[in-house]
C-alpha cells in the first residue's frame, strides 16, 4: 500500500540566501525587505531554517539537513522540493527549472548524500524540457496523491503540460490539471506553484478553490478530492498570501501526524479552520517571515519528502 506521508524529510541549509530576481518575474509572493545587508539577509533566513529543523526534530521527524554551498550562487537553494522528488519504488524525479540560476541547484552530491541511508535504483530525468522552454518544478508544481496516483497541477509558466505528461506517464499518475489565478495589479494572474494554493494530506486537502477561475475545472479537482474521500477545508485568497496553503503533513518515527506550516499560515488560520486539521493531525509552525518575503516559498517548499525504501 502506497503511503501519502513520510517520516523524512531532505532540508538545504542556506549559504547565501537573498531575494532571486529571476524567480521575482512570476512569483508575486516575493517582496523586498528595506535596509537589511545580505550579510543580515542571510543571518535571520539562516536563524529561521535552522530553528524550524530543531523544532520538526524535538518532535522526531527525521530531517537530513546538507549544508549549501558559497559557489554556484543559488539563492533559492533552501527550497530543494522543486528539483527533487523521492520515490516508494527507489525512483529519483529531476525536474526542469524556470530560473537558470536554480538549474544549478541540482547537486549529483545530494542525491550520493541520499544513498547512504536510502535505496536508489534510478533517475527519471526531465531536464531535457529546458532546452524547449518547459518546466516542471518538481513537487512546487504537482500536489501528490501518492495513494490514488493523482497529479494536481496548476498550469503556469513553471508548470507546462507536456513535461506534466512525461512524469504522470513515468510514474503512473492521472494529471487533474487547471489554473490557478491570483489578483495582481488588479489582473488575474497564474499563481506559479500549485502548492502554494493546495496541500493534500492523507484524508483531507487544504485548497484555495477561489484562485480556481475556471467552473468546469473547480468542479473536477472538487470531484476528484470527494472521489478519494478527503475532507476538503477551503482557505481564502487572502489566507493563501499568508501561505497558508504551501503545508506538508509529515510523520514523525513514533508514526504521529503532523501538519506543517509557517507561523505567517498558521497565524492566518480560522479557529474552525485550526480545529478541522486538529481532528487529524497537530500542527507544527515556525517563524519563516524573511524565507517567505524575499523567497515567495514557506514551509512545504523547504522539504523535500523521502518516500525511498532505507537501507537496513
Amino acid at each position: 500500500m502506497a503511503k501519502q506521508i513520510t517520516d523524512t524529510i531532505l532540508m538545504i541549509r542556506p549559504a547565501r540566501f537573498r531575494m532571486n530576481e529571476q524567480t521575482a518575474l512570476n512569483n508575486y509572493y516575493q517582496r523586498a525587505i528595506e535596509n537589511l545587508t545580505a550579510e543580515q539577509i542571510q543571518e535571520q533566513a539562516l536563524g529561521e531554517f535552522d530553528s524550524f529543523v530543531e523544532k520538526l526534530r524535538s518532535h522526531l521527524v527525521e530531517v537530513i539537513v546538507v549544508e549549501d554551498t558559497l559557489s554556484p550562487d543559488t539563492p533559492d537553494s533552501i527550497f530543494p522540493n522543486n528539483w527533487i522528488s523521492f520515490h516508494e519504488d527507489g525512483r529519483v524525479g529531476i525536474y526542469p527549472m524556470y530560473a537558470e540560476n536554480r538549474r544549478q541547484e541540482r547537486r549529483s552530491d545530494i542525491i550520493e548524500k541520499i544513498r547512504e541511508t536510502h535505496n536508489v535504483k534510478a533517475l527519471v530525468d526531465f531536464t531535457e524540457f529546458e532546452s524547449s522552454n518547459q518546466f516542471l518544478e518538481g513537487t512546487g508544481s504537482m500536489i501528490l496523491d501518492r495513494v490514488n496516483k493523482l497529479s494536481y497541477a496548476a498550469l503556469s509558466e513553471r508548470t507546462n503540460s507536456k513535461p506534466l505528461e512525461d512524469f504522470c506517464k513515468a510514474f503512473g499518475y492521472e494529471a487533474v490539471t487547471f489554473v490557478a489565478n491570483q489578483t495582481v495589479d488588479n489582473q488575474r494572474k497564474p499563481i506559479y506553484h500549485t502548492n502554494v494554493m493546495m496541500c493534500v494530506a492523507e484524508d483531507f486537502c487544504i485548497i484555495c478553490l477561489e484562485s480556481i477561475d475556471n467552473v468546469e475545472e473547480k468542479q473536477q479537482v472538487v470531484s476528484k478530492l470527494k472521489e478519494t474521500n478527503k475532507e476538503i477545508i477551503e482557505i481564502t485568497e487572502g489566507q493563501k498570501l499568508h501561505f497558508a496553503g504551501n503545508m506538508l503533513q509529515v510523520r514523525n518515527r513514533e508514526g504521529k501526524p503532523f501538519l506543517i506550516m509557517s507561523q505567517a499560515a498558521y497565524r492566518s488560520l480560522e479557529p474552525s479552520q485550526i480545529k478541522h486539521i486538529e481532528k487529524y493531525c497537530s500542527i507544527l509552525y515556525s517563524s519563516l517571515d524573511t524565507i517567505e518575503a524575499l523567497g515567495g516559498g514557506s514551509a512545504r517548499c523547504m522539504m523535500a519528502e523521502i518516500f525511498l525504501p532505507k537501507r537496513l
